[in-house]
């Protein structure tokens, strides 16, 4: 593992990119809706979209039409819920579905609990629900104890640990296991990974990389698995500006046409 201090290198190569949202492409916010990926961070991802030949995707607890939302005017392939939907290259979705019964009576059993501890939300993804408790941080043991207790009520589910948030999804689902289809395709197959991400979630993804022989980054602070670190989101901002330029420098005609200006400022 890496030290804090350490930072990614800047490579090149035949590459793909895969990047955690929150927590990574934009910074935490109180609550989920506030949250963005800047106009120029959105372009610059673009930009690597196009000199890595599509091969970069975004791998989120959030659904895709958030993400799609949040990264607009762009299209990438995407996975959300963890993988439980995915959206490859060719605009092919991939969906893992839960029966409409029992996602009716967890939204049900959820609702009535979460009353009883003001200041936790829930949030029903159509196949899996977060429990977030940022707004009321004295509630997190009692919401651990919930979501322990529906997945024993539930073996169809698993927990999922995040920052202020508890995750029950359906199981087998990470973000490891999406990373994992999107190399088995084109344009990802045959490329060397990069994931980044800052979450307990993503070190599903980083074990994935790892085993790929790819580079894994870990945002912020915090024990992982992953090979490097970056300090903040403003460090992958500026890491992923150095990269870009560096990886332009190596392929100086990849972008001709594409009219893009420098982010360098912006940045």
């Amino acid at each position: 593992m890496a030290e804090v201090s350490s930072v990614p290198p800047l490579i090149s190569g035949n590459l793909a990119f895969f990047f955690d949202l929150d927590g990574t492409l934009a910074e935490i916010k109180p609550h989920p809706d506030q949250v963005y990926i800047p106009a120029a961070v959105r372009t610059l991802l673009q930009k690597m979209s196009v000199m890595s030949d599509g091969a970069l995707a975004l791998i989120s607890g959030r659904s895709m039409s958030e993400l799609d939302k949040l990264a607009t005017p762009f299209h990438f392939p995407l996975a959300g819920v963890h993988g439980a939907e995915r959206r490859d290259i060719n605009d092919k979705t991939h969906i893992v579905t839960l029966p409409e019964p029992m996602v009716a009576a967890l939204h049900q059993q959820l609702s009535e609990a979460l009353q009883y501890h003001p200041g936790t939300e829930l949030e029903a993804k159509g196949m899996a629900f977060a429990l977030h408790y940022r707004q009321a941080p004295e509630a997190k043991e009692a919401i651990f104890e919930l979501a322990q207790a529906m997945i024993q009520r539930y073996p169809e589910l698993a927990l999922q640990p995040g920052k202020c948030v508890v995750e029950l999804k359906p199981l087998g689902i990470d973000k490891g296991a999406a990373i994992r289809a999107f190399m088995q395709e084109a344009p990802f197959a045959g490329r060397k990974p990069v994931f980044i991400g800052d979450d307990l979630t993503d070190e599903a993804g980083f074990k994935q990389v790892n085993a790929l022989g790819g580079v894994t980054i870990k945002v912020g602070s915090g024990d992982t698995i992953a090979n490097y670190r970056l300090a903040n989101v403003r460090m992958v901002y500026h890491w992923l500006g150095k990269l870009t330029q560096h990886i332009e420098q190596q392929k100086p005609d990849i972008l001709r046409g594409e009219n893009y200006e420098s982010l360098s400022g912006s940045l």
